[in-house]
């Protein structure tokens, strides 16, 4: 995401023609878009994008089952 953002900037900076990002080549400023597609290519691969959202599924599981308990009066147990 964070190469997307940076990318638009550099896009809008270079088409606009602002700044030191004027002269630079049009390479530089669409390589933050390449990087985020290799990015995402790695992430798929390697199973991160899959992991995280497993991560996210499991935290919400758990946030629900809490929620459960707590308004069944079974809350969290005391010693």
């Amino acid at each position: 995401m964070y190469f997307l953002i940076l990318g638009v900037v550099l896009l809008l900076l270079k088409y606009l023609e602002i700044g030191p990002v004027a002269a630079w080549s049009w390479t530089v400023v669409l390589a933050p878009f390449a990087l985020a597609v290799l990015w995402w290519a790695w992430a798929d691969w390697s199973g991160y994008t899959k992991r995280k959202e497993m991560e996210k599924e499991d935290q919400r599981k758990a946030a629900r089952i809490a929620k459960a308990k707590e308004a069944m009066g079974q809350g969290p147990r005391r010693r």
